[in-house]
């Protein structure tokens, strides 16, 4: 690459070269176009390496209590049901074509609750979730995961569920850390 930047004689004259070109030479020197994939630029900062060290010390920690905690992870999905291929086949010198609705659709968001045992709490809904979508889910969690006869109970060591989430704004809303403050069998 060096050698071609001061090669600048022979590409002087030249005021735009085509990606094609480009992609040609790059390869003559072991190079090649690629996709570009975006880092965020804290992703490997201390602060974001200390708050891993602080998770992984916290589930240890959960991990040594009695009475065993039960992990479930949690997350939401949206997706478009009018979603059609951007590419396709057909014979050269024909349009490739394909039928789609004259409207784009709803998105819908799909929240679950995953365990070792399988899908605990699954809840589809139109547009995305938020706090008080959320907490609706959570109420649907706690009576799939808690018999009845069980909520509220203190003594023999009733079975902890601890909820793996990311880090979505309104997972740490006022409304959910009052919903777990209520709900102490789960925690986050």
């Amino acid at each position: 690459m060096s050698a071609i930047i001061k090669d600048n004689t022979i590409f002087e004259n030249i005021r735009t070269v085509s990606i094609s070109t480009i992609d040609r030479v790059l390869k003559r020197h072991q190079m090649n176009m690629k996709q570009l994939y975006t880092v965020p630029f804290e992703r490997n900062g201390e602060r974001v390496k200390e708050l891993n060290y602080q998770y992984v010390q916290r589930i240890m920690e959960l991990e040594a209590r009695e009475p065993p905690h039960r992990f479930i992870y949690m997350d939401e999905a949206g997706f478009n049901l009018t979603k059609s291929r951007r590419r396709g086949r057909n014979i050269i010198g024909h349009r490739a074509t394909v039928d789609v609705p004259g409207q784009r659709g709803v998105n819908i968001t799909m929240g679950a609750a995953i365990s070792e045992n399988g899908v605990l709490t699954h809840i589809p809904i139109i547009g995305p979730y938020n706090t008080e979508r959320l907490v609706t889910f959570l109420d649907a969690l706690y009576r799939d995961l808690i018999p009845e006869q069980e909520r509220g109970q203190i003594g023999d060591d009733p079975p902890k569920y601890v909820i793996v989430w990311d880090n979505v704004s309104f997972h740490r809303s006022n409304i959910i850390r009052q919903w777990f403050a209520a709900h102490n069998m789960i925690l986050i």
